[in-house]
Parts: C-alpha cells; sequence; structure tokens
C-alpha cells in the first residue's frame, strides 16, 4: 500500500514525495520491529530506532528544502501570471531602465532610402520580457516585410553599462554586434557601437529610446561621426504599448 502511494507521489509535487518517504521508512521501521519472524536483540532498544528514524528524518528534510528552494529559484520567470516575466530583485536598480518596455507594443519601423527619401512604414510587433530568472532582458521584433530581429539585453553593475547583443533574421552571423550604453539626463537610453561609414569614415552607430513610458516609446538609429559633428539618421521606429 505504501509502495503504490510512492509511486502516485513521483508524478505529483516533491514535497508530497517526500512525505510518503517519511511515513513508508517510519512504518517500515516498526513492521521490522513488530514481526514475530524477526528477533529483536535488546541492543536493538526503542531509543535505538528512534535515533534511525531521527536521522533518516533530517536527510529527507534536508532533501526536502532543497528541491523547494530550487522550486523558488525561479519565480521571476515568464509564467501564465506574469507572461513577459519579473525583475529580479537583486539586481541593481539600474535593471528597471527597460521596465517600461517591458511587454508588447505595435509599433512603425521607416528605414533610410537616401539623402532625401525613406521607405513606407512597415508594421511591426516588438515584444520584450525578463530571462534568465529575471537578470536580463531580450526582445524580439517580428515585421511585416519578413525581416525579424531580437536581441539580449544585460546590465553590468561594474561598469554600469548597459550591453546589448543584436541578432537579425536577414543577416544571420556567428558573432553577434554589440551595442554599449546607458541613460542620460534626459531619461533616454542611449546605445552606442564602433561601425565605419561606407565610405570608410570612422564613426558610431547610435540608438535612442526615447519618449519611454507605460504608453510606449520611440527609437531612433543614426550613423555618427567619432567627434559627433556629423549625425545621420538612417531608421526610425514609433511603438504604442498594448500589452
Amino acid at each position: 500500500m505504501i509502495f503504490c502511494c510512492l509511486l502516485v507521489g513521483i508524478q505529483h509535487q516533491p514535497v508530497d514525495l517526500i512525505f510518503l518517504l517519511v511515513l513508508f521508512i517510519g512504518n517500515s521501521i516498526y513492521d521490522i520491529s513488530a514481526c514475530p519472524k524477526v528477533k529483536v536483540e535488546t541492543s536493538i532498544n526503542h531509543d535505538m530506532k528512534n535515533l534511525i528514524k531521527l536521522i533518516l528524518l533530517t536527510i529527507i528534510l534536508g532533501t526536502s528544502a532543497s528541491l523547494l528552494q530550487a522550486q523558488k529559484s525561479y519565480d521571476y520567470e515568464p509564467s501564465k501570471k506574469h507572461p513577459f516575466g519579473l525583475p529580479n530583485p537583486e539586481m541593481p536598480k539600474e535593471f528597471l531602465d527597460y521596465a517600461p518596455m517591458i511587454g508588447e507594443c505595435d509599433c512603425k519601423s521607416l528605414a533610410r532610402i537616401d539623402q532625401n527619401t525613406w521607405t513606407d512604414s512597415v508594421a511591426m510587433t516588438w515584444r520584450f520580457k525578463y530571462i534568465m530568472n529575471g537578470m536580463a532582458v531580450q526582445d524580439e521584433t517580428l515585421k511585416a516585410d519578413g525581416s525579424h530581429s531580437g536581441s539580449i539585453r544585460q546590465f553590468v553593475a561594474d561598469s554600469a553599462r548597459w550591453y546589448v547583443h543584436y541578432y537579425s533574421s536577414a543577416k544571420p552571423s556567428p558573432v553577434l554586434g554589440a551595442w554599449e550604453g546607458n541613460v542620460n539626463d534626459k531619461g533616454d537610453i542611449v546605445l552606442y557601437k564602433d561601425q565605419p561609414a561606407p565610405n570608410g569614415m570612422e564613426g558610431y552607430f547610435k540608438i535612442v529610446f526615447s519618449d519611454i513610458s507605460d504608453k510606449g516609446f520611440n527609437w531612433l538609429g543614426q550613423w555618427m561621426s567619432k567627434d559627433k559633428t556629423i549625425v545621420y539618421p538612417t531608421w526610425k521606429i514609433f511603438c504604442k504599448k498594448t500589452k
């Protein structure tokens, strides 16, 4: 009977299994001492049986505590209750820089063709969520033109900076490009990456998240010379929060 219960317990919560194990061991020791075919020597007395029970119970409860800790350690992952995850409270306060963007937005994307021309807007869904048990941010864009992309955003406390690793379905790469930066005095998230211009001039590609709120945000990508005297916007995105 106890063995059957153990089989059922394995299919359910670990804590239930621990309880059944305690019950099984306790009954086993009692059954052995009560069995008429077993001659219990006077050396195996009542105190010895209690000591064995105590040792086994201590081992089992220790295992139970470890299982409970493992269950609790992923409380900040995306779930039915929190589909975009939660920020881990162990992270520094700057980790909440992206908090207003967590969720899903409907966006319009415009890319620059030449000096005077921009493409028609492309419908886009931009989704942000917490990953790694609330210790990083992952986002993905799904575009109507089929060119999807995403990134992993990590905040490094030692440098007080965000590091953003970008990837794209249009240009898969064995090595991910990385932007770095933080929040400026205006509350914008500003990121930079070394990138030469098509003519070979050294410069940066600068990304700015602006007008950030729980209602949405704007995004701007622009090339900038090293001395910051030349600024050439190449990509604009306007987003409204839906989830």
